[in-house]
């Protein structure tokens, strides 16, 4: 094993120093990651129920009940009801966590942009 192959594993090991630009990154990714997380989960179950209307409406679900399309009418609006939504909870959630951490944001870019301009 060369010395370059032990040095490479050597540093892989050791502590690094965290940068202002990395506390940046990180607090950027912590005020966008509950909002992505509410979307897609959201997201995802709200196109379930808009599907599950859409099976009773087309009798996949149901064929024998008398009241399936009505049922899957009802569902389906609902379904897209919380689809259309989605996009505007999310934007909450987000401008209220960006306002709850603006100013740490601000701090440490402004912090970084000094560092550039000096």
């Amino acid at each position: 094993m060369s010395n370059l192959q032990v040095q490479k594993i050597r540093s892989s090991y050791e502590a690094k120093p965290t940068t202002t630009l990395d506390e940046l990154k990180s607090l950027d990714k912590k005020v966008k990651r509950p909002a992505k997380i509410f979307a897609y989960v959201f997201g995802s179950l709200s196109s379930l129920v808009l599907g599950t209307g859409m099976c009773f409406a087309m009798k996949v679900i149901g064929a024998t009940l008398s009241f399936a399309m009505p049922m899957g009418i009802g569902i389906g609006l609902l379904g897209i009801l919380l689809v259309s939504i989605n996009y505007p909870i999310y934007k909450k959630i987000l401008n209220s966590r960006k306002a709850k951490y603006s100013a740490r944001v601000f701090e440490l870019s402004d912090v970084l942009l000094n560092e550039e301009n000096a």
